[in-house]
């Protein structure tokens, strides 16, 4: 199984009050890690737009370890695979600090929608290149 991986900083504008990253913007620096995969493999917005087939969020189980705070480099790593329902996706991330210590792992349920028939579809044959997806043990 491939291993995507992602580099960034964390900006003051993703802290909170206490001076670390709020719970809510975990979601969102995962979620900036699988747009990456997509844009890398020439899949985006404008493609989604187009093919009208996109991925919805059906879960997401969040464990937070250890404290980000402002300019925290750190890479999120990702591995994808479908599931058994060959409809649904499973996204397993990691955010590791600079000292290799994991902050947070998430495993992310997720669906193919066809946004014209609102219904879950097996994903396509470049989703499927895209995210390197291997059926399920």
């Amino acid at each position: 199984m491939k291993e995507f991986v992602y580099k960034t900083k964390i900006q003051e504008n993703q802290l909170d009050v206490f001076g670390h990253v709020n719970n809510a913007r975990y979601l969102e620096i995962f979620e900036s890690a699988r747009w990456d995969i997509l844009e890398d493999s020439g899949i985006g917005l404008s493609h989604i737009q187009k093919t009208k087939i996109g991925p919805v969020i059906l879960e997401a189980n969040v464990k937070y370890k250890k404290e980000l705070k402002g300019r925290d480099l750190i890479t999120i790593v990702s591995t994808c695979k479908i599931t058994d329902k060959h409809a649904i996706l499973r996204i397993d991330q990691q955010i590791i600090k600079e000292d290799g210590k994991i902050a947070a792992e998430a495993v992310f349920t997720l669906g193919m929608m066809n946004l014209e028939s609102r219904k879950l579809v097996a994903p396509p044959v470049e989703w499927a290149k895209a995210f390197e997806l291997v059926p399920s043990p």
